[in-house]
């Protein structure tokens, strides 16, 4: 393995991407996550991807941000097609270059860049009406799916901001403390490496939720979630993605 994420308690990142594909902004970001079965996440992993476990569960997210600023390489950002709402659907998982995320969903509400990221890096962006709304200590994130779908499908939380985490528990470290993500390109497993500062956290009350978008990835009658933060946001440099 390159590096171990989860002895990386800094959360400072073990290593520097000097040759980005591409640099971005991951801003106003909620992480929602529950509990789930090992056995259940493992069942909806690809070859050669295993699952990671936290106090004996696995552990599925729900995360809606805002990305800015995307530019290719270490040139300026795109204009319009560089910023958008995103939420993702995504789990936590150990393949041959070490933990990572791997990403059952990816909604964003430009099309240009879903059908770019789909042809390129693979991953299962979908197109949605999406939109973020900021009101003092509260974040409302909202999204609808518009293509492939399941059209139709919805995502909506509203949460109250809490103080910051000065010291981010060793579960807040192993949901947030993740530097890359797995991809199928064709049948074979692909990883890239990802950069950022370590992520400001902080606690946050779930005020109100409705979401189909885990269903939609395999993941049926989630009760509450288990934990739910927010943080304002870290600057990222990403790989391309290589065969592992």
């Amino acid at each position: 393995m390159d590096f171990d994420a989860t002895k990386t308690l800094t959360g400072e990142p073990p290593f520097r991407v000097e040759r980005p594909v591409m640099t971005q902004q991951w801003l106003d970001l909620a992480a929602i996550h529950w509990r789930v079965d090992s056995a259940v996440i493992n069942s909806r992993l690809p070859g050669g991807l295993v699952g990671d476990e936290f106090d004996g569960s696995g552990w599925v997210g729900l995360i809606p941000f805002r990305m800015i600023g995307i530019g290719p390489g270490n040139g300026p950002a795109i204009p319009y097609f560089g910023s958008f709402p995103e939420t993702n659907i995504r789990t936590y998982v150990t393949g041959p270059a070490g933990p990572g995320i791997y990403f059952h969903s990816l909604d964003i509400s430009r099309l240009a860049p879903v059908l770019v990221a789909r042809a390129s890096y693979r991953l299962p962006y979908i197109w949605s009406d999406m939109d973020i709304r900021m009101g003092g200590n509260r974040v409302e994130y909202s999204a609808r799916r518009r293509w492939p779908g399941p059209r139709g499908a919805r995502s909506s939380a509203v949460l109250e901001i809490g103080r910051r985490i000065d010291r981010p528990s060793r579960l807040e470290h192993f949901l947030s403390a993740r530097w890359g993500l797995y991809t199928m390109l064709g049948r074979r497993l692909a990883f890239a490496k990802v950069e950022h500062e370590a992520w400001p956290l902080h606690q946050a009350e779930l005020i109100g939720l409705h979401d189909e978008f885990a269903a939609a990835a395999g993941y049926s009658g989630l009760a509450s979630p288990d934990h739910v933060m927010y943080s304002p946001g870290v600057s990222v440099r990403i790989e391309r993605p290589r065969f592992v």
